[in-house]
Parts: structure tokens; C-alpha cells; sequence
């Protein structure tokens, strides 16, 4: 395999572009020639593309959002669309495609490589609602932008006693909202998975405020039903139990921002892998990383030696350094 293309496609992550310069610079390391496909499937199909080389991706990792930028495409989930773009493809002379997005992106991976073409997908969804990984790109990021807004609207709240509904994004998942709740001390989580009932909400907030809570941040993944809107409007009719209540809507705040480290270095093993897979002949996959569960070592164990850290990050430094 001499030429291989990557695009991302859907909502963007932060991430992206740190997993871009992997797949460069891992095309460079397998003598590959990367195409970048510009504005994900819509490019694809228009033949907007560029040459990428290791130093067209240099300083890329720190940025959010992706320099091959993104789009959503009907026109590919027709028939029609998947035909032109595998014409597409042979005519550029990719041999092997890397496909970087969420859910969307990835049933577009699949039904390239059942029309033949050889592809990778690597997850990148703030929503982390992808399954076959623990973690997909930009998560992290994300959640460190809301646990940041819990930290600062607990200032005013506290200030006013009043309680925020925060809403989050989490349009099938509640992934995002249950991590930065957590993680932000929220007093309540609101998520799609699980049902509640608006009496619920209101006693609870009732009861922090006779405990002499100063505040109450609620959070709220969009997919919640009812959402926040809904929600302050019912507290209202019911007579705001302690707290004012004000309603934030993170929204596309949480896509942007410079990628955190956790990011920068997923991505670029998320990348790395995705290539050696194509150079293995590996195609219709996904890569992904399952984290270690809970675990108990005898401290006798742990003090035998030092953690060292592991091959493939000692592998990746030299890539990277291309």
C-alpha cells in the first residue's frame, strides 16, 4: 500500500487534528503518501483534496477542530453517493482510507469497504456514545470544558442562591453529563438513559436548601426529556422550592477549545493504529482502547519496581519526532 487517504466527518473533536498528524506521519514512517480529504464525505465526493506531508501537520496537535474541516453529506448514504465516491477513490490512487468521526462517519466507513475499498474508522464523538472503545476523541476535552462552567455557576450561584440547570450535550448518551457532573460536584444528573419525575427534582432542590445549600447545579444532557427549558418552566409553576432558578445551555462550547493531553494522546495512538492496520491488510474495522478496570495489588507488588512507560508510547515519540 503506497497512497492512503484520510478524511473527518460528522461533529468535530477536539483530538482531530492530533490524530490527522498521526496518520501522516505513520504514512510517512510505512513510506505511504497521505491525501487529506477535505470537508469529510462531501470532499470525497467533490475531489477536494491536498497533499499532506510531515510538515503540513506540524504544530497541528494543539488546535481544536480539524484543518481538513467537516460536513455532513445526504448525498453519500445513497447509492449513487457510495458509487461515485469509490470512483473517486481509484481514480486518486488511495489504496486505503482512514476514516476519523462518530457514528455517522463510521456506517459511511462500512459501507466503503463492503464496495471494496480498504478502511479504518477511529471514533471521534464528544458524546463518547461509540461502542467498541472506552473512550473516543474529544471526550476528555469536553468534559473538562463543563467541569470548568459547573465551577464557575456555582460562583454566581452561590452568590444569588439560585439553582442552574446546565444543559449538556448528549443527544442519545449521558456519558458527557455523568462525567462532568461527577466530576464538577453537581447536586443533580439528568440523562436520557435513566427516567425521573419533576417532583423528584423539586424535593430534592427543597431539601438542599432546608440543609442550607447555598446553591444546586443540575445537569442536563440534551437528549433528557424533559429538558431544561421544560424543566425551569414546571419549578416555576411550582413555586421555585429555595432557589431562583436560571437555565445555561453549554452548547458548541464544548466542541472547541485546545484538545487536553489525555486527547492529544489518544488520538495519536487512535491514528498510529489505524495505519498499521491498513499496512496489515485489515479493513471494515474500528480501533479502539479498553481501559483497565478496578483492580487491588498487594503493596508488596507495587513496590517491587517502577511503572515504565509502555513500548508503544516509546514507538510513538519516535514517529511523532517525523
Amino acid at each position: 500500500m503506497k497512497t492512503i487517504g484520510v478524511l473527518t466527518s460528522g461533529g468535530d473533536a477536539p483530538g482531530m487534528n492530533a490524530c490527522v498528524r498521526a496518520v501522516v506521519r505513520a504514512g510517512v514512517a510505512n513510506n505511504m503518501l497521505t491525501v487529506g480529504i477535505r470537508r469529510g464525505y462531501t470532499g470525497l465526493l467533490e475531489n477536494d483534496t491536498q497533499i499532506l506531508t510531515s510538515r503540513s501537520v506540524g504544530g497541528i496537535a494543539r488546535n481544536g477542530g480539524t484543518i481538513l474541516k467537516t460536513a455532513r453529506c445526504l448525498e453519500f448514504k445513497t447509492p449513487a453517493g457510495i458509487r461515485q465516491a469509490v470512483e473517486n477513490i481509484r481514480a486518486l490512487g488511495i489504496e486505503g482510507l482512514v476514516v476519523i468521526g462518530g457514528d455517522g462517519s463510521l456506517h459511511g466507513a462500512l459501507e466503503l469497504h463492503k464496495a471494496g475499498i480498504p478502511t479504518v474508522g477511529v471514533p471521534a464523538s464528544i458524546d463518547n456514545d461509540i461502542a467498541g472503545t472506552d473512550m473516543a476523541i474529544g471526550v476528555d476535552t469536553a468534559m473538562n470544558t463543563i467541569m470548568e462552567a459547573l465551577d464557575q455557576l456555582k460562583d454566581t450561584a452561590s452568590a444569588h442562591q439560585r439553582a442552574f440547570l446546565v444543559e449538556v450535550m448528549g443527544r442519545r448518551s449521558g456519558y458527557l453529563a455523568l462525567a462532568a457532573g461527577i466530576a464538577g460536584g453537581a447536586e443533580m444528573i439528568l440523562v436520557p438513559e435513566r427516567s425521573f419525575r419533576m417532583q423528584d427534582i423539586f424535593a430534592e432542590m427543597a431539601r438542599a436548601r432546608e440543609r442550607g445549600k447555598p446553591h444546586f447545579i443540575v445537569v442536563v444532557a440534551e437528549g433528557a426529556s424533559p429538558n431544561a427549558f421544560e424543566i425551569q418552566s414546571a419549578l416555576k409553576e411550582q413555586g421555585e422550592p429555595g432557589f431562583e432558578v436560571r437555565t445555561t445551555v453549554l452548547g458548541h462550547v464544548q466542541r472547541g477549545g485546545s484538545p487536553t493531553a489525555f486527547d492529544r494522546l489518544l488520538s495519536t495512538r487512535l491514528g498510529t493504529m489505524a495505519v498499521n492496520a491498513l499496512s496489515e491488510g485489515q479493513s471494515g474495522i474500528m480501533v479502539g482502547v479498553q481501559m483497565a478496570g478496578r483492580m487491588m495489588t498487594p503493596l508488596v507488588d507495587v513496590l517491587r519496581e517502577a511503572r515504565q512507560p509502555d513500548d508503544d508510547l516509546l514507538g510513538l515519540e519516535d514517529l511523532i519526532s517525523l
